[in-house]
């Protein structure tokens, strides 16, 4: 239990901290950051259920008003901006790449991972950022779209770099389980 804690603690953390690497703001208004790499990394290491956990507490210390998004921000007005979906597919995304990836294969290798975090990671965390840009900027779905293409290229590198460090993990340490 304890042990589960801390990798959930961790990987809330390691969120955070890949938030303070430089962002890039679109016009959009949407940045691009290396947080959702870290959500891959969430779903592929930890599984589905405490993947989607250690994002939800990462989420609840940024609704606290910490400033662990990247660019510093924090607080519940980050929930009423362009972000809105984005910060709602985090949690759903880690849970469907820790899905996809364990469904694959048991010890973890590249390709399940890789595949995880392609669906989880880009498709479901894609689609709820567009339906969020969509209601909060007030744009039809076709133009949210346009503005979240820009991301896809930098999330396919995440998604390769998320693989191959959870490859190398379950390689490295054959006996590291799911907390």
């Amino acid at each position: 239990m304890e042990k589960t804690l801390a990798r959930i603690a961790l990987f809330a953390a390691l969120i955070a901290v890949l938030g303070l690497l430089p962002k890039l703001t679109l016009a959009s208004g949407i940045p691009i950051t290396a947080q959702s790499m870290g959500i891959m990394l969430a779903g592929t290491i930890l599984g589905a259920r405490n993947g989607a956990l250690s994002v939800l507490l990462f989420l609840f210390l940024v609704a606290l008003g910490l400033p662990l998004l990247a660019g510093g921000r924090g607080g519940m007005g980050v929930f009423a901006g362009p972000t809105l979906g984005y910060l709602i597919g985090f949690p759903l995304g880690a849970f469907v790449i820790g899905l996809v990836a364990d469904r694959f294969a048991k010890p973890k290798t590249f390709l399940p991972s890789l595949t995880g975090a392609v669906v989880g990671g880009i498709g479901v965390v894609t689609v709820c950022g567009i339906i969020g840009m969509a209601v909060m900027m007030k744009v039809s779905l076709l133009t949210a779209t346009g503005y979240a293409m820009p991301f896809i290229p930098g999330d396919i590198l995440k998604a390769v770099i998320a693989a191959a460090i959870t490859a190398a993990l379950y390689k490295a340490r054959p006996g590291f389980a799911n907390a």
